[in-house]
């Protein structure tokens, strides 16, 4: 029996944190970029997907990672992540902001393709429980991201933010210091037989229900976390108000995602995204309907299961023993992405035709297209 190893998941998770506190800039600073550019939500929407745009190549850099040591791309990302994201608030152009953006999507792919994998070999028969370490060290960023970048535009102005960029550099450093000396995908490769194009048709039923589940969470996930800020900014809030509301959402989302996983190796993948798929829409639907002083504690509750989708669903990847992890989980990684990037157009679309309300109550409906999904998931039988 492999044996849990607290120290290195959490160093591991440590990183992502620190990565992701970055990424999580860009939904806070929105309605500032908005208004200053002059864009539309469309265009808004847009740079988002330029940023995960080098996304359609995790499976390629899957590949790779499946071959070489690959701790120096979880190493390096957060300070090339930071720099990317601390620059926006001094680009006075379009252009400038989405080619900075596209360059922190391949930072993005460099690390969220193999640190699964890496997770899932220090995670010994605990696979879930490592996932929600590593799956709460992102919804944790996402907390700390918007309050840091809200605290930075209050002190400094947008033109200021870029005084934030050491925290990722320091990070990276820390991270060569704990991680250097990790090995852990020579035990992957020696095992290799199949070819990645066989494993992927061997996998493609699994990745059919991943896609279903995903294309219908994540219309509710993108229009309560890229459009929160925009959404309560335009309904009289004021910036630090969203901020603020974001920041909850997530540290709901953090919690909801630390306890996913281990529920999940308990009661199992599919029981417990079942779950999360029928609180999700009757969450939101209160949500849109109450006054503004149930507002916030309807977003920590909605946090909580709509966060809890990511650990479950790493785990279920992880799951299926492929002979190529870092493919698999960049095949996975790949789906997630593709389709937000999509979603963040629709809803941006939306936005600007029917209004974010009426578009909330259109993602509020798609979410209901997961649970069919999830009904033929097969019950898996846990390994303990």
């Amino acid at each position: 029996m492999k044996k849990f190893q607290t120290d290195k998941v959490i160093t591991i998770s440590l990183g992502h944190m620190f990565h992701d506190i970055y990424t999580s800039f860009l939904a806070p600073v929105l309605p500032l970029l908005i208004e200053n550019l002059g864009i539309s939500m469309y265009l808004a929407g847009l740079l988002d997907v330029i940023r995960k745009l080098p996304s359609l190549f995790n499976p390629f850099v899957g590949l790779i990672a499946d071959k070489i040591c690959v701790r120096y791309f979880v190493i390096l990302s957060p300070a090339i992540t930071s720099v990317g994201m601390s620059l926006l608030g001094i680009s006075s152009s379009y252009t400038t902001i989405a080619l900075l953006l596209f360059g922190v999507g391949i930072s993005n792919t460099m690390f969220h393709v193999p640190a699964p994998v890496m997770i899932k070999q220090v995670s010994g028969n605990r696979v879930g429980k490592g996932m929600s370490y590593f799956m709460v060290g992102g919804e944790i960023s996402r907390t700390l991201g918007p309050l840091l970048i809200t605290g930075a535009i209050s002190l400094w102005g947008l033109e200021g933010s870029w005084r934030v960029m050491p925290i990722g550099i320091l990070s990276s450093i820390f991270l060569y210091f704990k991680l250097r000396n990790l090995r852990i995908n020579n035990s992957i490769v020696k095992k290799k037989e199949t070819h990645p194009k066989d494993a992927l048709s061997k996998l493609m039923p699994v990745f059919r229900t991943i896609f279903g589940i995903t294309l219908f969470r994540t219309a509710m996930k993108l229009s309560l976390t890229l459009y929160l800020p925009t959404y309560l900014k335009n309904q009289g809030n004021s910036l630090w108000i969203a901020g603020i509301s974001l920041a909850l959402l997530q540290f709901s989302g953090a919690i909801g995602t630390f306890f996913a996983g281990s529920i999940s190796d308990k009661i199992g993948r599919k029981n417990t995204l079942l779950i999360a798929s029928i609180m999700n829409p009757i969450l939101m639907w209160l949500f849109l309907i109450s006054n503004e002083y149930f507002k916030i504690p309807l977003l920590i509750l909605i946090g909580f299961f709509l966060f809890a989708f990511g650990p479950v669903l790493l785990a279920f990847v992880q799951d299926t023993d492929s002979e190529h992890p870092s493919f698999v989980n960049g095949i996975y990684m790949t789906i997630n992405f593709g389709i937000s990037s999509i979603m963040a157009i629709l809803i941006g679309f939306g936005g600007d035709f029917l209004g974010l309300p009426s578009t909330y109550n259109i993602c509020l409906f798609l979410s209901l297209g997961t649970i069919p999904f999830v009904l033929k998931m097969k019950n898996e039988k846990r390994k303990n």
